[in-house]
């Protein structure tokens, strides 16, 4: 058996989490590892919101999931809000929140325009914010909440051409350990992963400079996106309690 297809049994038949009851947001959710993270929860018994700004697109995930969806721009907080609000409205609670949208405005540091760079930042970093800032007062008022956030290699190392990226990528790592500590109080564990996986972003790269990459994994490979969503189940699982404030590498071992 592969690992893609040991991926696939993990994250179908084979559910071990039970999410039944609780509700959950995710962001970025239209495809790819998002898609794959809200599919997960939703066999996991979840009440599954999917978030993204891609309207066509994420009528066409909800419907493949069947869970329910939400139209918002990450970076506008009157549209996360609203996000919030309704998640409320409609069942009350909001149990796990998964700050996975992103965007790619990809130059070398002296082609960069202030707009390349604003735009990745208020996705990146400032919809982790908006999102975790407004689901706070529900996570506080249960006395539970978890929040995983999808931080990257390049935030942790480097990765040319793309310094925007990486500076939203850290500062999600430092939000990451900050919030942690400011909602421990409350019963809320705050985490990161680090994902290697199967993206449009990686689908695109020049076969040749894809073998060089896959080279340096060691595993050999990079991940289906289902492989990201088992280790983000664990962190918002009841096992994973006294974890938080962690960047998790779910990469293959490319970061040793």
């Amino acid at each position: 058996m592969t690992g893609t297809e040991i991926a696939t049994t993990a994250t179908t038949s084979n559910v071990t989490f039970d999410f039944t009851g609780q509700t959950v947001i995710v962001t970025g959710a239209a495809r790819g590892i998002g898609l794959e993270i809200g599919r997960f929860f939703h066999t996991a018994g979840a009440h599954v919101y999917l978030v993204d700004y891609d309207a066509d697109a994420l009528d066409a995930a909800s419907a493949d999931i069947g869970c329910h969806s939400a139209v918002a721009d990450v970076s506008d907080t009157p549209s996360v809000q609203a996000v919030v609000d309704k998640v409320i409205a409609e069942t009350g609670r909001v149990d796990v929140l998964v700050n996975n949208a992103g965007i790619l405005r990809d130059r070398v540091l002296w082609k960069l325009t202030d707009e390349d760079y604003e735009q990745v930042m208020a996705v990146h970093a400032g919809g982790t914010f908006r999102f975790t800032r407004a689901c706070a007062p529900h996570f506080r008022a249960q006395h539970h909440g978890r929040v995983v956030n999808v931080t990257s290699y390049t935030g942790l190392h480097d990765n040319v051409g793309q310094s925007n990226y990486a500076m939203a990528k850290a500062g999600i790592i430092g939000f990451t350990k900050t919030a942690a500590k400011e909602l421990a109080g409350f019963g809320v564990t705050v985490n990161a992963i680090s994902p290697n996986a199967e993206t449009r972003m990686i689908a695109s790269i020049p076969d040749d400079k894809r073998a060089e990459l896959t080279a340096q994994i060691p595993l050999g490979r990079f991940a289906d996106p289902r492989e990201m969503a088992t280790t983000v189940a664990f962190l918002a699982s009841a096992e994973a309690g006294y974890i938080t404030g962690v960047v998790v590498p779910v990469d293959g071992g490319i970061s040793i």
